[in-house]
């Protein structure tokens, strides 16, 4: 039994349903770059050099990235000489583990989020603008709601036009609360929902903020005063911060994670409108290249698809059907 069969077993019964939902929103990458493994591996059966080169070009065309790509390969390469590895056929599984490897590495990776011991827990939305922040904190607020927590959002961002009014909207459609200001400093705007959400005794705050990094020095100091603000009203707030990036963007996103982790402190990615890639390699570049988490994934243009991140279903949803 290879890899991938007994990586389909750990799979529970009752996750069917999400498994389905990571296969069909990776559809676009697997439809391009499983069919490219599957046509090398029929061309190539020998190892050789002119082999690894077509898989480097592949691997590099998902948008993994040139750096992690460089490492894939490498490591493959080795298992190939200690292993006694011959054919394409074996080295298929290798593949797909050490494509795991290279996201969990040594590290503990956790997709959990980190709720505050007592009180509101309070997750704060950075990214540039069009990738998709206010769409997502209305996900996210409705993805909270249906587990039962009372949950306040608040429209932090008050530079866009109709940011504030597309949160409205969100706010509206899934009947979840909501502070705003019409033109307000922001920090009074997210002082203001972080005030009610403690004295209302909120589960969950959400916070949007304005989608700029032309002036990485500007957006520092402006953050540095919206941790210190929250900070006094909820001690060790913001929980979480969270940086919402496009994945059509490709490599893009990787140096605005970069530039973003030199900013402020984040602790996870949101990686939206995955199913609108063929370039789903992004996830493995991210956290390679960033040593940042992808704790959620956009499958979908529907509410319910903003999905907890899952390394092992995205690697399943990435190569089903390779057996096949």
């Amino acid at each position: 039994m290879g890899f991938f069969d007994k990586f389909k077993k750990v799979f529970k019964k009752e996750e069917k349903e999400e498994i389905e939902i990571y296969d069909k929103g990776l559809e676009k990458t697997r439809g391009k770059f499983l069919s490219q493994i599957i046509n090398l591996n029929k061309t190539h059966k020998v190892l050789d050099d002119d082999y690894f080169e077509n898989l480097e070009e592949i691997l590099i065309m998902s948008d993994i990235g040139v750096n992690t790509v460089t490492k894939i390969i490498d490591r493959l390469k080795y298992r190939v000489k200690k292993e006694n590895i011959k054919t394409s056929e074996e080295l298929k599984d290798i593949i797909i583990d050490e494509m795991f490897i290279i996201y969990v590495g040594n590290d503990i990776i956790t997709d959990k989020i980190n709720y505050a011991e007592s009180g509101p827990t309070v997750i704060l939305f950075v990214g540039v603008n069009g990738a998709g922040k206010t769409t997502t904190i209305g996900k996210m607020a409705y993805k909270f709601k249906s587990e039962g927590k009372k949950v306040l959002m608040v429209a932090g961002d008050t530079f866009r036009a109709g940011a504030t009014e597309q949160l409205k909207e969100w706010s509206d459609k899934i009947d979840c609360d909501i502070v705003y200001k019409e033109n307000a400093d922001p920090v009074s705007v997210m002082y203001d929902g972080v005030e009610k959400a403690k004295n209302e005794n909120y589960d969950i705050v959400l916070i949007d903020t304005a989608g700029r990094l032309q002036n990485k020095v500007n957006l520092m100091k402006e953050l540095e005063k919206i941790n210190k603000v929250i900070g006094k009203i909820i001690e060790s707030s913001p929980h979480e911060t969270l940086l919402v990036l496009d994945a059509t963007t490709g490599q893009n996103g990787i140096s605005q994670a970069k530039n973003f982790k030199e900013i402020t402190d984040i602790t996870g990615i949101v990686l939206t409108k995955l199913d609108g890639t063929a370039k789903g390699g992004i996830v493995l570049a991210i956290k390679d290249e960033a040593n940042l988490p992808v704790k959620y994934v956009g499958l979908g243009e529907k509410k319910e698809d903003l999905r907890v991140f899952d390394i092992e279903k995205y690697i399943h949803g990435l190569f089903k059907g390779i057996d096949e």
